[in-house]
């Protein structure tokens, strides 16, 4: 009653079944399998910064005030180096091919593929003179913004206009002349 209980003798597990041993080794085949994508992720992600480091000097000669460009890289689950709302640069499929791709209302352009650092920030340089270019153009227009559909608007109201008085005119003299001839009828002397 009081003494010391005897040590059990641990129990061996029992051995494993087939299905057991079989999903033990897929859970070790998927953690090396998250571990090469992670890799992956990591090395696309280490190039992208490389491109971005190359492009530092393009972007510093942007004037301040232009604020068309907002470069960063996303890490997502498809990492992305993004230079504006509408283009970036990712990485192709064999992972070492760098594709500036940009979004349009027909889907997705791509304006440059290379596995090269200075091919690529080429390609990038011409987008951004391009981008600029296009913001140049549109702030010198004469016309305030907004203001070009309001005044096409009156233009062709205006013109509208006329068109309505010059064809009420018109029907106004055809129902003249037809008042006239009733009027010349009826009162024309009955033989």
């Amino acid at each position: 009653m009081f003494g010391r209980r005897k040590k059990a003798e641990p129990e061996t597990p029992p051995p494993p079944t087939p299905l057991k041993e079989a999903l033990r080794e897929a859970r070790i085949e998927a953690a090396e399998r998250s571990a090469v994508i992670v890799d992956l992720r990591d090395a696309e992600v280490a190039r992208l910064e490389l491109l971005n480091d190359a492009l530092d000097p393009l972007f510093a000669e942007i004037p301040k005030e232009v604020e068309l460009f907002d470069r960063g890289i996303s890490r997502g689950e498809t990492p992305r180096l993004w230079l504006d709302v509408v283009a970036h640069v990712e990485m192709g499929r064999d992972k070492r091919q760098y594709r500036f791709v940009q979004d349009t209302r027909y889907g997705r352009a791509v304006l440059a593929e290379s596995y090269d650092v200075p091919e690529m920030t080429g390609a990038i340089t011409r987008y951004v003179a391009r981008r600029l270019l296009e913001r140049d153009r549109a702030l010198s227009d004469d016309v305030p913004f907004g203001q070009a559909a309001t005044l096409k608007t009156v233009e062709y109201e205006q013109r509208r206009g006329r068109l309505r008085g010059v064809r009420m005119f018109v029907y106004g003299v055809v129902v003249a002349v037809a008042a006239l001839l009733t009027w010349a009828l009826l009162s024309a002397p009955q033989p």
